[in-house]
């Protein structure tokens, strides 16, 4: 699957983000929440569901559990890191187009008057 071929949801963006460094369950609950401002929550179920699939797809990796551990930490995968760079790309064409169409917009409206 070419990673310019998907366009990420929200939550499976900002968990990937999260994982450029290793983190478990709840801490990436807790950055997700941090860098998006409260504005995206993820449940627990929701999390785990997205943490099993992106392992499925081979964006992020399950690291070894310590001994005295109960909790997995997962880390983003050079692949993962690909998909991350097309999004960022795709928003910013989506960014770049709207603005060009607004600017074309209010300098028309200018012209207009």
């Amino acid at each position: 699957m070419s990673a310019d071929s998907i366009a990420l949801t929200e939550g499976v963006y900002y968990i990937l983000l999260a994982l450029h460094q290793p983190l478990h369950g709840y801490g990436i609950m807790q950055q997700v929440e941090q860098m998006s401002k409260g504005r995206v929550v993820l449940a627990a179920g929701t999390l785990y569901g997205a943490l099993n699939n992106l392992v499925a797809r081979g964006w992020i990796v399950a690291l070894p559990m310590a001994t005295d551990s109960r909790r997995k930490s997962y880390q983003i995968t050079t692949l993962g890191k690909q998909m991350v760079e097309a999004e960022i790309a795709r928003l910013q064409e989506l960014l770049d187009n709207g603005l060009h169409i607004i600017a074309q917009e209010k300098g028309g409206a200018e012209h207009e008057i």
